[in-house]
């Protein structure tokens, strides 16, 4: 069984013991139903907001902020911090598009081409740890197997296959692995050839998601910088391209009331319902959680107002 699937069925049993429904649960927060059921079910991680969150309905003394700090710090073996999130990121996605100028696209690579460009680019880096990356690497592959995998489209540079110094055996099994996989899965491959003189980031790979329940969202590494650009992407978010929740105190007189996503990672972009065409706010998970905390009634029912 899967970490979050783990951690999901424990949820659920959880819930179930408090006598709470997923509505119930997830009242007070600004996560949909959706979303709660999804973590139940195994198919996404719980965000340390929503964790905290969970332990204060639940009253579980903290037990699914640790687990959360647990499933990061899992998640990141192997990987490097600036990518930690891409895999989580790949497996919700409807559709990949990725660029790489000097290298097999990660979710092509065989465990020997893995290992050998490892040991090649780092020759001082110990075998255990080139083995736990070449692990987490072929672990993303496992997206191939799915049902419900995202629509492929990867281009890469001829010379990543014909300039490597890796044995042509280990070369010709990558060839064939990646045959097999876009073949299989009706993707597609193009190569730019060695002849084309200039392209654009030819020093930077890019790598494209679309989602159904969030905006696209850009990836990107390059020799100065690594990371995703959501934020600056977000800045000029399509209001339709994310599922709006109203918030449950709004009523028919057009009263004060917002609309919130929160399919997002990381961010909850928030809108005037009145207004649904007009601007759309952005802000950190955890900040917004703080602000409905903050807005949310003290047990003694004195002060504040809930708004989502």
């Amino acid at each position: 069984m899967s970490v979050p699937c783990f951690y999901g069925a424990e949820l659920r049993y959880r819930r179930e013991q408090a006598g709470l429904t997923l509505e119930q649960l997830v009242e007070g927060s600004f996560r949909g139903i959706s979303f709660l059921s999804q973590i139940e079910r195994g198919e996404r991680g719980m965000p340390m907001d929503l964790a905290l969150h969970v332990d204060r309905r639940l009253e579980t003394d903290g037990f699914f902020e640790r687990r959360c700090e647990d499933v990061v710090k899992a998640r990141r073996v192997g990987h490097a911090w600036y990518s930690a999130d891409v895999p989580d990121m790949e497996k919700q996605a409807l559709t990949l598009e990725e660029w790489v100028p000097n290298a097999i696209p990660g979710l092509l690579q065989t465990g020997a081409y893995c290992r050998g460009r490892m040991q090649y680019g780092g020759p001082e880096t110990p075998p255990e740890v080139v083995e736990q990356r070449v692990r987490a690497r072929l672990a993303r592959a496992e997206l191939w197997k799915r049902e419900d995998r995202p629509t492929y489209w990867g281009i890469l540079n001829e010379s990543v296959i014909r300039r490597t110094p890796l044995p042509p055996a280990a070369m010709a099994e990558q060839v064939e692995h990646i045959l097999d996989v876009i073949r299989s899965t009706q993707s597609v491959l193009q190569v730019v050839p060695e002849t084309t003189p200039w392209s654009p980031l030819a020093h930077a790979m890019a790598k494209i998601m679309t989602f159904a329940d969030a905006p696209p969202l850009v990836y990107t590494e390059g020799k100065k910088q690594r990371g995703h650009t959501e934020m600056q992407r977000s800045k000029g978010i399509d209001p339709d391209s994310v599922a709006w929740r109203k918030s449950s105190y709004s009523n028919e007189d057009g009263g004060e009331c917002v609309e919130v996503a929160d399919a997002l990672p990381a961010l909850v972009p928030v809108r005037d319902s009145k207004n649904p065409q007009g601007p759309v706010l952005l802000f950190p998970a955890l900040t917004w959680t703080a602000f409905i905390d903050g807005l949310r009634p003290s047990p003694e029912g004195a002060g504040g107002r809930r708004v989502c």
